[in-house]
């Protein structure tokens, strides 16, 4: 039996694999597992089978599809605005799919060695009007469109279906994960004004800024935890399997054992300085990519981020107003769920391949889910 009841979804980290498989019919009916902390990628693909068993045990069914939540420090964002003269007439659907579809285009032209994750619009402006979302029934002379796309890189999309494929499973649909997760927390904590979520990677930070709803950037810095745990490792003189025990155990009321010859103090020092430089460094990128807010709020979320909790925020030189958000295994998998199935009126939808029997337009998009 194929997994027809269940929708299943794997956030594939650097360090960590979370996945989560929803029923259909109950959203009340679903089940997380969370692999144990890698650092060597060789142990992803047993990794990720191991969870496919567990899953197929626990809901009694073939899982033959899966939705891929990545992100990667080469991932980016680009904006585009495309604009078109009509005659007046009332403005259709398929005068914004050609738009989007021209824009796509150029993405592809350009960046031929990314995947499109998502595609965004932020703003219609119909005759000089600006509108978050295409409203009904209205006839316009001119519009143009703000249009953002997430890319990722092509080698690493092609490399988790080959790493799937091999379970004989396909990926439905790929969505960045940090992009994702801080949609869903921007609406369950209602945040409005302009917020960005700092999500603090094994080899990444993400930087996704929000202002009255609305995506600004998306962001990424190639610098993560396994930065911090290499200058514990460098300035204390230890190998980076004990220092990543020290960095991942530090919130935790560390105390060093009898064989280590570690002061708390100095310990503190090092990975203060590097999260200082880590938040200092996305600081410029959301000022750089802002252009108005002069104040802003910063949420830290990530594994890499838990050792920066809020008992220690207070600690380190920042003025910023900074808050930490304790991710758990459910909030996770949630985001990608939420984000596939829930109203997200600003993302244009790829249909995927296998579906791809409609019309010319149909078969790239889907509108308003």
């Amino acid at each position: 039996m194929s997994s027809r009841n269940f929708k299943t979804f794997f956030d594939c980290g650097s360090s960590k694999i979370r996945a989560g498989t929803f029923n259909r019919n109950d959203k009340s009916k679903a089940f997380y597992v969370e692999s144990e902390f890698f650092i060597e990628q060789s142990n992803l693909e047993s990794k990720i089978q191991q969870i496919i068993t567990s899953f197929e045990q626990d809901i009694n069914e073939y899982i033959n599809s899966i939705n891929l939540m990545i992100d990667s420090p080469k991932m980016l964002s680009v904006g585009i605005s495309l604009s078109k003269k009509l005659d007046g007439s009332k403005l259709k659907e398929t005068n914004i799919q050609f738009l989007v579809q021209e824009a796509k285009q150029l993405i592809l032209n350009y960046y031929v060695n990314f995947n499109i994750a998502h595609i965004i619009i932020n703003n219609y402006k119909i005759d000089g009007n600006d509108y978050s979302y295409l409203p009904d029934e209205i006839k316009c002379n001119f519009i143009s469109l703000d249009i953002i796309f997430i890319c990722l890189p092509t080698d690493l999309v092609l490399y988790f279906k080959s790493v799937f494929s091999k379970s004989n499973i396909v990926i439905d649909q790929i969505i960045c994960s940090s992009y994702a997760k801080s949609n869903n927390y921007k609406d369950h904590l209602n945040l409005r004004e302009h917020v960005s979520f700092i999500d603090v990677g094994f080899s990444r930070t993400s930087i996704i800024s929000y202002s009255n709803d609305m995506i600004i950037s998306l962001d990424v810095l190639p610098i993560g935890g396994n930065h911090i745990t290499k200058d514990i490792s460098q300035i204390l003189e230890i190998d980076l399997e004990r220092s990543e025990q020290i960095k991942r155990n530090f919130d935790q009321n560390f105390k060093p054992s009898n064989d280590d010859d570690i002061s708390m103090e100095k310990l503190q020092k090092i990975i203060f300085a590097r999260t200082e430089e880590i938040l200092e460094l996305c600081v410029k990128s959301i000022v750089s990519n802002s252009y108005s807010a002069a104040k802003f709020k910063m949420v830290l979320t990530g594994e890499g981020a838990k050792i920066l909790d809020n008992q220690y925020k207070d600690k380190i030189s920042f003025s910023n107003d900074i808050d930490f958000l304790e991710e758990t295994l459910e909030d996770i998998c949630q985001s990608g769920f939420k984000f596939i199935t829930g109203p997200n009126k600003k993302e244009v939808v790829l249909v995927p391949k296998k579906y791809a029997k409609q019309g010319f337009f149909e078969r790239f998009f889907h509108f308003f889910r």
